[in-house]
């Protein structure tokens, strides 16, 4: 199974969190993990802003942030080019997505379209997972259901 990653999807691999369990046993079931280029800032930002919000943590957000890195190469990275956001904004109409959200979800849904397979997407965000749906992407939580 390709698997792909959304940046909430994403911090759930490298933070303990709700959820975190049903992306480890994601990731070690598929074949490939796919992500888009712009995960890259979203998750080394929001690492940030836990590390501002629970100092505490700061150390397992350090080792988080390497971990990334080391991972990174690893990954499938989708490309941001302007076939992507043009469909990027199509959905964004379409389905009253965010931005980036927009993106995730093109990014997720060319992929399967190049690689002419089910990819698994992996968000949690209800109106994201929907729409992935829509687009006849297979969704994580019907997977773990």
């Amino acid at each position: 199974m390709i698997l792909y990653l959304d940046t909430s999807a994403l911090f759930k691999l490298y933070v303990d969190e709700a959820g975190s369990d049903a992306v480890h046993a994601a990731v070690a079931a598929a074949e490939s993990i796919a992500v888009c280029r712009i995960s890259w800032a979203e998750a080394m930002s929001a690492l940030a802003r836990r590390g501002r919000e629970v100092p505490a943590d700061l150390d397992a957000l350090d080792q988080a942030k390497d971990a990334l890195r080391t991972d990174w190469p690893r990954f499938l990275v989708v490309d941001v080019n302007q076939l992507l956001v043009e469909q990027a904004g199509e959905f964004a109409d379409t389905f009253a997505l965010r931005g980036y959200d927009s993106v995730q979800l093109a990014s997720a849904y060319l992929t399967q379209q190049r690689v002419q397979q089910p990819v698994t997407f992996a968000c949690f965000d209800k109106r994201l997972s929907k729409a992935a749906k829509i687009l006849g992407l297979v969704v994580l939580a019907e997977v773990l259901e």
